[in-house]
């Protein structure tokens, strides 16, 4: 860079903090700006941990939708759809259903991504000094019956084809790669090459970083307008006489649910639907519990329920999904589920000590993040992860930083949004 531009990055979650991150070490001027008081308060707080580029099947399969019919009427179902109709809701169907055939090319391109994310985010990681519980002890998916598993098998040749190694085992040798696991099970299929981590922690150790790149982190500051012209993009915050306006070169959007209305005052359509998701945390706060508690992470296929550890004395089990609109409730009907499982699956591990959330995933219909520009020359996007924002977000905040860094640095042309590996 010649001269340093002046970018805004809206967004303090994992994608936002990870794409400021980006554009400060490409040399750009880097303002962050976060509704909340601190970093990664919002769906990035309590994920299920995973850095699984095992876990890159897309959703787009007509027995997701089989699925999601059948358990419509179940509360604790996995899979959850209030059937109150909603334009929004339908659309995002509509193209859900559309992308079914691009199935196969969809869930390598997701593999190809997560494989090389990692890469960026434990360099990151290392290049800063932050500690974030980070186990490289590979992903263990459990089944419970055949057909569970030989689909999981098909699945495995679609990551090989993105670039992940993933193995089938037997209940006998997923005794031994995870002794605590109860239960009877058809079979396994373990990703050695896998990780998890404290998603909190680590995007709380990067935004520090930033803090001493010379970022300027706004927190507290909602978003009340943005725009774009030929000469920039423009922030406003705060609203009647606290209101301010910031311009900028320009402007990436990475504000996970809240990037849909974003996207559609900047003239572009970023059709993200909010996926609730529930975790818990365990404490382990006795011997028993820390030595019954897993140490590999797992994956349970018939419940879409995951779990990891994170240092001696906490353990997460995160999972389901429902489409509720924009409702961030905790329900007990949703929480009751992720603690029997623990009772179930482990159970020395004490559950008098359990810390419920609920966090909306950013999902677009076709399941691939939105990382490019958009209708504007100024305007970019990374944003629309979904379940895997943890797992890509190192890999598209590089990508976008490339994509900021080429378009101005260069005459400014037209462009429309589109998808990783348009």
């Amino acid at each position: 860079m010649t001269s340093m531009k002046t970018i805004a990055v809206i967004g303090g979650g994992i994608t936002g903090v990870t794409t400021a991150y980006a554009l400060a070490k490409r040399g750009f001027a880097v303002t962050l700006i976060e509704k909340h008081r601190y970093a990664a308060m919002d769906t990035s707080f309590a994920n299920g941990g995973q850095l699984s580029a095992s876990n890159a099947e897309v959703w787009n399969h007509w027995s997701t939708m089989l699925k999601g019919i059948k358990w419509m009427l179940r509360s604790d179902a996995p899979l959850l759809v209030n059937p109150k109709p909603s334009w929004h809701k339908l659309s995002w169907f509509a193209e859900f259903i559309a992308a079914i055939p691009h199935y196969d090319k969809n869930t390598v391109e997701t593999a190809r991504l997560a494989v090389a994310a990692r890469a960026h985010l434990f360099a990151w990681a290392e290049e800063e000094g932050i500690d974030f519980d980070l186990k490289k002890k590979g992903i263990l998916h459990i089944y419970r019956d055949k057909a569970g598993f030989e689909h999981a098998a098909s699945v495995s040749k679609l990551l090989a084809r993105g670039g992940l190694a993933r193995r089938a085992v037997t209940p006998a040798e997923m005794r031994a790669i995870e002794p605590t696991l109860a239960g009877n099970y058809y079979g396994g299929h373990f990703t050695e090459s896998d990780a998890t981590g404290d998603i909190h922690k680590f995007t709380t150790g990067l935004a520090a970083a930033l803090v001493r790149l010379g970022v300027d982190c706004r927190y507290g500051q909602d978003v009340q307008a943005v725009g774009a012209d030929a000469r920039g993009a423009s922030v406003t915050v705060g609203s009647g006489a606290d209101a301010g306006t910031t311009r900028f070169d320009g402007v990436v959007i990475c504000a996970g649910t809240a990037s849909r209305a974003l996207g559609a005052a900047l003239g572009d359509r970023v059709n993200i639907y909010p996926v609730k998701g529930y975790s818990i945390t365990v404490n382990l706060n006795d011997a028993q519990s820390q030595a019954a508690a897993p140490v590999v992470s797992l994956l349970d296929d018939a419940t879409k329920l995951v779990c990891s550890r994170f240092g001696a004395d906490r353990f997460r089990v995160a999972g389901t999904a429902e489409f509720n609109g924009y409702n961030r409730d905790i329900r007990a009907d949703r929480i009751r589920p992720l603690v029997e499982w623990v009772e179930q699956c482990f159970p020395g591990v004490s559950t008098r000590s359990v810390v419920p959330w609920a966090g909306l995933r950013p999902m677009m219909p076709d399941m691939l993040p939105r990382v490019g520009r958009g209708r504007h020359p100024c305007v970019f996007y990374n944003t629309g992860h979904g379940h895997l924002g943890w797992t890509l977000s190192a890999v598209t905040a590089d990508m976008v930083g490339g994509v900021v860094a080429q378009a101005l640095a260069a005459p400014a042309r037209q462009s429309v949004l589109q998808p990783v590996g348009a």
